[in-house]
C-alpha cells in the first residue's frame, strides 16, 4: 500500500506536464478578459468618484448629504478634526436682507405715522431727539415691544425672548455730527477700538471665509466686579448697499475649534446683533439714523432683571463710546481701516477699499449680495 502512493504521485505529476489542451486555453483567457474588464471598469469608476469630490459641487453635495444623514456625527467629525465649516457658520444673505428689511419696516412705520400727523395737524416723525412722538412706540408695544430709555440720540425698546428668562433689545438712533463711513469703519476696526474700549481684553480676527467674506472675530471683554470676564467667539459679515443707500452689519456667536473655552472666562453661547444704518444723504455726508437689534445670553446667575439693567445701561454706554470714538477719529484725523468702496462724483469706485490701500483685497461677497 505504501509503496502505491508514489506511484500514484507520479501519475497526476506526468498528467500535469502535458499539454494544455485548446479548450482549457481558451477558458483561461476568457477569465483573465474578465479580470481585466472588471479591473478597468472599477478604475474607471474610482477616478470619476474622485473627479467629483474634488470638484465645488460635488463637494457641497457630497457634505450636504452626509450632513443630512448624520449632522451630529459630521459635527463631531469636525471638531474632532479641528476643521471649521464655513458652510454652516457664514453669515448668509438671507440674514443680511432680513435685517435691512426690519429698516424698511420701521421706516415704513414711521412714514405712516407722518401721513397721519399732516391729516390731524400733529407731528409724528421716527426721530429720537423728537421726545413727544409716542405713536411709534405705540406701535412697537403691538409687537410686543416696550420702551425701556429715552436718550437725546437714540430710544431703546426691549421684548421677551420666548421660552427663555432673556430680552431681545433694539436702539433706534440718530447723529448729525459724523458720517456713516466714519461710524461704520470704527466698529469694524478692531485695532482702533482697542484703543477705545477701555473693556476689550482681546479682540482679533481669526479665521475669514473666501466665498463671503465673513469673519470669525474672538472678543474677550471685562465685566462688572466680582463677575469674571466674558469669552465670546463670533462671526460678522457686512454689506454696503450704494443703490438702497444702507449699510448693514450682522453678528451671531459660533464655536471655533481654534478656540476651545478657557477656565479664565465664562463663554457666551449665544449672542447675535444686527446693525442697519440709512445715511441722511451720502455715506461720506455727515448725518444718519441707524437701528440696532441685540440679544446674548451673559451666563450669569443674577435676576432677570439684574441683567435686564446691566444690557440696559451698558448698551447706552457703549452706544455713546462708539459715537465719540468716531468723532475723535474725524477730529484727529486718526487713521481708520476703510472697508466700504469709496464713491465718486457721477458714479462708485467698485474696487474694495483694502486694494486701494495695498492690503490683502477682498472678497467681492462682502460687497455685494450674491
Amino acid at each position: 500500500m505504501l509503496r502505491s502512493v508514489p506511484a500514484a504521485v507520479a501519475a497526476l505529476l506526468l498528467r500535469w506536464r502535458r499539454p494544455v489542451g485548446p479548450g482549457l486555453l481558451s477558458l483561461l483567457a476568457s477569465h483573465c478578459s474578465f479580470v481585466t474588464g472588471q479591473r478597468l471598469r472599477r478604475a474607471q469608476q474610482i477616478a470619476q468618484l474622485y473627479g467629483n469630490l474634488y470638484t465645488e459641487r460635488g463637494r457641497r453635495g457630497l457634505w450636504r448629504r452626509l450632513r443630512a444623514r448624520h449632522a451630529g456625527a459630521c459635527r463631531l467629525m469636525a471638531a474632532l478634526g479641528g476643521v471649521f465649516l464655513w458652510e454652516e457658520a457664514r453669515v448668509r444673505d438671507d440674514e443680511l436682507h432680513r435685517s435691512a428689511e426690519e429698516m424698511r419696516n420701521m421706516e415704513m412705520l414711521a412714514g405712516m405715522f407722518h401721513s397721519l400727523g399732516a391729516e390731524t395737524g400733529q407731528q409724528y416723525v421716527l426721530d429720537p431727539r423728537n421726545t413727544s412722538c409716542t405713536a411709534v412706540s405705540d406701535a412697537f408695544e403691538t409687537q410686543g415691544w416696550e420702551i425701556v430709555m429715552e436718550k437725546k440720540h437714540f430710544r431703546l425698546w426691549r421684548r421677551p425672548i420666548e421660552g427663555t428668562h432673556l430680552y431681545q433689545y433694539r436702539v433706534f438712533g440718530s447723529y448729525t455730527d459724523v458720517s456713516p463711513r466714519q461710524f461704520f469703519n470704527v466698529q469694524l476696526d478692531t485695532d482702533y477700538r482697542k484703543k477705545w474700549d477701555a473693556l476689550i481684553i482681546k479682540l482679533d480676527v481669526i479665521d475669514r471665509d473666501p466665498i463671503t467674506g465673513s469673519e470669525v472675530v474672538h472678543w474677550i471683554t471685562h465685566f462688572p466686579y466680582p463677575m469674571y470676564a466674558r469669552d465670546y467667539v463670533y462671526v460678522r459679515r457686512y454689506h454696503v448697499d450704494e443703490e438702497n443707500n444702507l449699510m448693514v452689519l450682522v453678528s451671531r456667536a459660533v464655536e471655533h475649534p481654534s478656540i476651545p473655552e478657557s477656565p479664565e472666562f465664562v463663554r457666551v453661547r449665544t449672542y447675535q446683533s444686527q446693525m442697519v444704518i440709512r445715511p441722511h444723504s451720502s455715506f461720506d455726508a455727515n448725518g444718519f439714523d441707524y437701528m440696532l437689534t441685540y440679544s446674548d445670553n451673559p451666563q450669569t446667575v443674577f435676576p432677570r432683571y439684574c441683567v435686564s439693567w446691566m444690557v440696559s445701561s451698558g448698551m447706552p454706554d457703549f452706544l455713546e463710546k462708539l459715537h465719540l470714538a468716531s468723532l475723535q477719529a474725524t477730529n484727529m484725523e486718526l487713521k481708520v481701516k476703510d472697508y466700504i468702496p469709496r464713491l465718486l462724483e457721477g458714479g462708485s469706485d467698485t474696487k474694495p477699499s483694502s486694494e486701494r490701500k495695498g492690503e490683502a483685497p477682498r472678497t467681492r461677497g462682502q460687497m455685494e449680495y450674491a
